[in-house]
Order: structure tokens, then sequence, then C-alpha cells
């Protein structure tokens, strides 16, 4: 990677990886890509490039690709699992012809393309426990089905075009910096939130629900890691199954308590939230990107609540 366009540079996992490839990567030109109404602010466009790029607007983004020499694309535009489902049409044009969008331009100048899946892509029939890299993908929402679609579209398009088309399957991500934007496991960030401000929480998911979560810097490492691998020991490319825990809301809820005693957390669970959790995986198998391309976390729960707490508490004094 030399030349990159960030697509969703302002988004939760885009604007810490655009800073992320600024600080990284020696001489790159990062250009921060954001749609109207979400403009870049403070050091993300003071420290590079900033452009208007929508997906869905394909000669804007061919125009960008040529300004800007582009060899890579971080396509991060999306609407969450909770949203997409009350916007399902928008969710289809920003996930399915987007990606499309930028796959074409991709093929006909040369770039490399990671477009990220998600446990979202699992389905009920999935097996829940320690869930296979291969195995049935049979979604029920709007989100999961553009992202099984975007899966099958990039291995096409690399199969057929040889355009480098790489991926993960995030699982839920939890950040100090910015917030989510309407996923169903955005409750395992709001949750630190409430403790450091000494709120008690309202938790939207009922006990005992497992989901896959990771820690925002190991979710960059991986982002950049598996575009940085030897394409040669790729065997699955779309997507990769990555995780670090697995958590329900009782032991993020006690972990926090080892550092906040007196936190406090009910539940008021939201049936949609609920209802898509429960299709999820509750752990995935992440050992064909530990063997392809070297994934290791460097965060287990203990360790991201430490470093949560510390981060709020400064951000928020």
């Amino acid at each position: 990677m030399k030349n990159v366009l960030v697509i969703g540079s302002t988004g939760q996992i885009g604007s810490e990886l655009t800073m992320k490839l600024r600080n990284e990567i020696s001489g790159s030109m990062v250009v921060a890509g954001y749609v109207k109404g979400a403009e870049p602010k403070g050091i993300l466009l003071d420290s590079g490039p900033a452009e208007v790029a929508d997906v869905t607007d394909a000669s804007r983004l061919a125009e960008i690709v040529d300004k800007y020499k582009i060899d890579t694309i971080y396509n991060l535009a999306a609407l969450l699992s909770a949203v997409a489902e009350a916007k399902p049409l928008m969710a289809w044009d920003i996930q399915m012809n987007g990606l499309l969008n930028i796959l074409e331009i991709a093929r006909e100048k040369g770039c490399a393309v990671f477009t990220p899946s998600s446990i979202g892509a699992f389905g009920p029939s999935t097996p829940h426990q320690n869930t296979p890299q291969d195995t049935i993908q049979r979604p029920k929402t709007m989100y999961g089905i553009t992202k099984v679609a975007s899966e099958l579209l990039s291995d096409y398009y690399f199969s057929k075009y040889g355009v480098d088309t790489r991926s993960v399957r995030f699982p839920g991500l939890i950040s100090n910096v910015t917030l989510p934007g309407g996923g169903t496991t955005d409750y395992a960030v709001d949750i630190y939130y409430a403790a450091v401000e000494g709120r008690d929480f309202a938790c939207p998911i009922q006990a005992g629900t497992f989901m896959d979560m990771m820690y925002m810097p190991d979710a960059l490492k991986a982002a950049i890691d598996i575009m940085n691998a030897d394409p040669s020991k790729l065997i699955h490319r779309n997507s990769f199954n990555i995780t670090s825990m697995s958590f329900d809301p009782e032991i993020i809820k006690n972990a926090i308590l080892r550092h906040i005693p007196d936190f406090k957390m009910h539940y008021e669970f939201d049936p949609v939230r609920q209802a898509i959790a429960d299709s999820w995986p509750d752990n995935m198998n992440d050992s064909c990107a530990r063997e392809e391309w070297g994934w290791k976390p460097d965060f287990d729960l203990e360790s991201m609540t430490v470093d949560m707490i510390k981060a709020l508490k400064n951000k928020l004094k």
C-alpha cells in the first residue's frame, strides 16, 4: 500500500484507520473519503487530503482514484445491522451497488480492495459454537444478506478479473474514540461510557447472549495486516473469521465492576437487537486467519477494560 482511499473515513472504524495508516505508512497518501453531512474535522481533516467519496457515485470515485493514484481502497461504507433493518433499500444500495462501483473501478485501474464482512454474515442455522471458517451462511437481516453477497462478489472479482480483494469478518467492535452507529453490539461500547460517567446502564441485550467482540486497536491491526499479507498464502480472501473475545452482558459487567465497584446495570432489552444477536455465533473459529496471515489479537477482555476505562476517564473529565 502506498496511496490509499478510505471510504467512510469519519465512521467508527474509518476515523481511526485513516489516522493509523497516515502514521504508519511512510511516504503514503491516505485520502479521507466522506459523504456530505459527515465531513472530517480536527486532526482527521488537518493531517491529510479529504474528498467527498459517495460509493453510489462511480464517476466521482474514479476521479479520486486518478487524482491521487490510489492503489488500495478501504470500502467502509455501510449501514450497521439495526439501522439497515429500518432502511433496507438504502442498505442494499450502499452496500451492494456501492461495492459494485468500487470493484469495477478497481478492475479498470488496478486497485486492491478491502470490504469488511461481519459476524452478521451468519444466521440462525449456522453452528453457534466455534463457528467454522467455511459453513452455512443464511442470515435473516438485510445487513447480513449484503455481507454474504459482498463476500461472494469480492471473490468473483478476484477469480474472474484478478482484482486483489481481501476481507475479514469483524465481530462487535469496541472503541474509546468514535461512537458506533446503530449496530447490535453497540451495547458493549455504551456500557463503558455509562460506567465511567456514573450512570446506571440499561442493557438492551439479555443475559446469556454471547457474541464475539474485539477492541478497536486489534481491528485496525487486522485491517492493515490482511492487506499486507503474502497473497500466495491466502486461501480464503473473502472473508476471514477473526475474533479476540466472546462474552455476554453479565461477563462484561463483572469485568467493569472489578474497576468501578459501584457500577449498576439493569435490563431493558430491545427485541429487534435481541433477535439479531440470537441469530449470530456465540464464538467464531479464526484458525484460518491465524494460519494464512498470522492473525493474533493483542487484547482480551481484562486488558481492554483497563484501557477503555483509563481512556474514557481522560476523555470525559
